[in-house]
């Protein structure tokens, strides 16, 4: 059942402050106790929404699995909403277009024309202006029709039986070559900015080598600076540190659920400590920055993946071509 966000508002404004201000109390919240951990399970599902949407799909229905508008369970996938379904609510961006008098500019200086009282030109343009409204979409459990097409990667990699095609995967899309070293310091991996590559440790079970390598590709992805040994750096410094630490963190536990890759040894005990300092503009910058990577990570694999897909696909078809004598 959904936990609907009951909305006082009576125009689409009042609407969106009042949800607006129940994301704000809702980013506070999951930093507590366990529920940041479900969050990012969460995340894992809806990489492609805003950590916004996410949260609130989380608030309304923790066990969602793929949500769309009523139009599009029907136009593109066929299938209704059941009778009696109670929406959840979303921000969906809602841009409108209006003409406006912009200055005109000459193309070979790049400045405003002057007209003859001295005042620059104008044209009549038409402008898109960004706005966001409340939507309702209804998660699968919502809805009967037609069975989805079930999303064949998650199956490959459930439980990394695919290590080898997984490793390629993660290779290609790091953005620094990997490898394998003996690492004493008891760390399972680092990011090296100076010489710009990735180590991870030996001996690892392949579980442990995914994740440290999915926690090392996030570091590389977002944290492309010199970093000094913890030692050396100032309080401030270590804060720092510490966000980076965590962002990497929750991205890797992100993709490893996607994946189906073991996460029972995450624990974001931590995150209520690092959080309560913060302000929410910096906390909501963090889940922003989460969201983004984890989901330009996942889209990388899953490209890989349908790559993959498609060359096996030639290859039998023309083995299947060889054998008909062609």
């Amino acid at each position: 059942s959904v936990q609907a966000i009951e909305l006082s508002g009576e125009t689409p404004y009042e609407k969106l402050s009042e949800i607006l201000k129940k994301l704000e109390d809702g980013v506070k919240d999951i930093f507590n106790g366990d529920k940041y951990a479900e969050y990012l399970a969460c995340m894992s599902k809806f990489h492609n929404y805003s950590f916004r949407n996410s949260l609130l799909i989380l608030m309304q229905k923790p066990d969602a699995s793929m949500v769309a508008g009523f139009g599009a369970w029907r136009d593109n996938h066929k299938r209704t909403v059941k009778r009696g379904e109670r929406g959840i609510k979303i921000i969906a961006p809602s841009s409108y277009k209006t003409k406006k008098q912009i200055e005109k500019i000459n193309p070979a200086t790049n400045k405003p024309i002057i007209g003859w009282d001295g005042k620059p030109l104008t044209e009549e343009k038409e402008v898109t202006i960004p706005t966001f409204r409340v939507a309702t979409v209804f998660d699968l459990s919502q809805t009967e029709g037609e069975p989805l097409p079930s999303l064949g990667v998650d199956e490959l990699t459930g439980n990394v039986a695919d290590f080898k095609k997984f490793y390629a995967a993660l290779e290609k899309i790091s953005p620094m070559p990997i490898g394998y070293e003996d690492i004493d310091t008891g760390a399972k991996g680092y990011c090296n900015f100076e010489e710009q590559r990735i180590a991870v440790k030996n001996g690892m079970s392949e579980v442990q080598q995914l994740k440290t390598l999915i926690h090392e590709i996030a570091h590389a992805k977002l944290h492309n600076i010199l970093k000094e040994k913890s030692t050396e750096l100032t309080p401030e410094e270590q804060k720092n540190n510490r966000t980076m630490e965590v962002e990497a963190e929750s991205v890797a536990y992100t993709v490893c659920q996607r994946y189906g890759i073991d996460t029972s040894d995450y624990s974001f005990g931590y995150v209520a400590g690092w959080s309560k300092d913060k302000e929410l503009p910096e906390l909501n910058a963090s889940l922003d920055t989460i969201q983004k990577t984890a989901n330009e990570i996942i889209l990388g694999i899953d490209e890989y993946y349908k790559e993959l897909a498609k060359d096996i696909e030639q290859t039998e078809q023309e083995t299947d071509y060889t054998q008909l004598g062609f």
